[in-house]
């Protein structure tokens, strides 16, 4: 079987004693290439370092996590669009809106994501976006911009069947993890209705592991039981989930070193 997580924080400190060993496993799980997206700048070190120590295996993109806009955000926009002045990245990520945690920031995180789809039109490369409680006005924030030119995925996606086509019709891929194996959620009965060649795999790796893992630390290997779960929603096998969802990560950010 292969596999591409398409969005993994491998780079945090959670994994800094056996970095090896996680992608050890992830490679005996069949797991090729992990995505990595941006947090802040506190964290570009981290992340760019892992990327130079695992080429090919490991890919960077650079943005601003929208929990992250605080009130340096325009001094950390400027990093951001400092890094791609620089250098190729894979993808704008992690940028977007949460409206779950401080709603204080709600201006400035409009702002942030907005130079950050720009950026993303202006570079031609996918954006990976955060939705947590805003995926509505996240995707009228990219329909505004929509020129034929925004691509990317609604990365950990978890909404209604009518919000899923909505990102579909946008162009948009979206981000399947752990939760479409966890009880009574109802993403199956939503990705029942949805192409199988709309989605992408992810982990957020540390976060949300999938059944039977919840509990602990999530990583690259444990994309297994999520395409497991996604062959019982499509009836296909496994090793199908995964070459179809890694053909469609591979169109997605077409990623050339």
């Amino acid at each position: 079987m292969t596999l591409i997580d398409t969005h993994c924080h491998l780079y945090v400190e959670e994994f800094q004693k056996d970095t090896a060993q996680v992608l050890s496993a992830a490679r005996q799980a069949g797991v090729e290439r992990i995505y990595l997206p941006a947090i802040d700048s506190a964290e570009h070190l981290a992340l760019l370092g892992l990327e130079a120590a695992h080429p090919g295996t490991c890919i960077a993109m650079m943005g601003l996590h929208p929990c992250y806009v605080k009130d340096n955000y325009e001094e950390e926009l400027r990093k951001v669009e400092d890094w791609f002045a620089q250098r190729k990245f894979a993808a704008v990520g992690e940028i977007g809106l949460d409206f779950y945690w401080d709603r204080s920031y709600d201006a400035q995180q409009y702002e942030a994501f907005r130079r950050q789809l720009e950026l993303a039109r202006h570079y031609k490369v996918p954006v990976s976006i955060h939705s947590r409680n805003a995926t509505l006005e996240c995707i009228k924030e990219v329909k505004a911009l929509q020129d034929g030119n925004l691509t990317g995925v609604f990365h950990c996606f978890s909404g209604s069947y009518e919000l899923a086509k909505e990102v579909v019709k946008l162009g948009f891929y979206l981000g399947i993890g752990g939760v479409v194996t966890y009880k009574n959620g109802g993403l199956p009965e939503v990705l029942a209705q949805i192409p199988l060649e709309q989605l992408v795999l992810e982990t957020d790796a540390p976060y949300l592991s999938p059944v039977p893992y919840r509990g602990k630390r999530n990583q690259p290997a444990y994309l297994v039981p999520i395409a497991e779960k996604l062959s019982d929603i499509y009836g296909v096998s496994a090793a199908e989930i995964g070459a179809i969802t890694t053909a469609n990560a591979n169109r997605l950010f077409q990623w050339q070193p």
